[in-house]
């Protein structure tokens, strides 16, 4: 098989009522040069059988996984390591991506030389329905990105000719966050396309559900990823809390 310019990332979980869907979404893609890496972190619920039934279907699909757990930062960096595209792409098992996602937005990077870049996306129930859409700005620097994460994980793409063999640090949550402060720390800019290109399903109780424990993973990442004094974090943690809070009171 051809090396494929594009590797989907995907860490499962028990996601085995909802990876089906997912990796439907990846097939159903109007650009057909990717790869999917599809790593089970462990599941009891019948995944990893599951993700071996999808990948015999669709050649373009890999496995990899482990029995025991060790959390989302390890399956994706484990999927980024096997990785054999130019550009990395990301795609939680429970999330949807729409069929023109990877021509508009490697299209994009293709044409423009953009080196990192995300997507609007909506926000999806368990059933389905459309809970709102969260916009992309136009462009975040590492200042922007100190602020808050504005990158959903989803919808984010970045070429590693550019970037290298860049990985998510090992942290239970924010790790995509700590990611993108990486990648961005030396300069340049992500560049947003305001287009909705990915759903996010919420899901009950998931870890971004929980704002003092995604509240905590925040502070993790500006303490060791992006090495600020606990002064400098806890003055960014505050601010970052005023803006979610005002930006649900509007």
């Amino acid at each position: 098989m051809s090396v494929p310019s594009v590797s989907v990332v995907t860490p499962v979980w028990n996601a085995a009522a909802t990876l089906a869907e997912t990796v439907a979404s990846v097939r159903a893609q109007s650009r057909g040069d990717w790869e999917m890496l599809i790593v089970d972190d462990g599941s009891t619920d019948g995944s990893r059988a599951l993700a071996a039934a999808l990948a015999a279907a669709e050649p373009r699909i890999r496995t990899l996984g482990w029995e025991d757990r060790r959390g989302p930062a390890a399956a994706r960096n484990a999927g980024i390591r096997a990785a054999r595209g130019r550009y990395l792409s990301f795609l939680d098992a429970d999330d949807l991506w729409r069929p023109e996602k990877l021509a508009v937005q490697i299209g994009y990077m293709e044409e423009t030389g953009a080196a990192f870049t995300f997507a609007a996306l909506e926000r999806i129930d368990m059933e389905g329905r459309v809970l709102g859409r969260i916009a992309a700005p136009a462009r975040v620097d590492y200042a922007r990105l100190l602020r808050g994460n504005v990158i959903p994980c989803q919808t984010a793409a970045f070429d590693r000719t550019r970037y290298g063999a860049a990985e998510m640090p090992d942290l239970p949550r924010r790790q995509d966050y700590g990611l993108w402060l990486t990648l961005l720390k030396d300069g340049g800019a992500a560049h947003g396309l305001d287009e909705v290109l990915a759903s996010w399903r919420m899901r009950p109780g998931s870890l971004s559900a929980n704002k003092l424990k995604a509240a905590a993973g925040t502070w993790r990442v500006y303490r060791e990823v992006a090495g600020l004094g606990r002064g400098q974090a806890a003055a960014r943690l505050a601010g970052n809390l005023a803006r979610g809070v005002a930006k649900r009171l509007k």
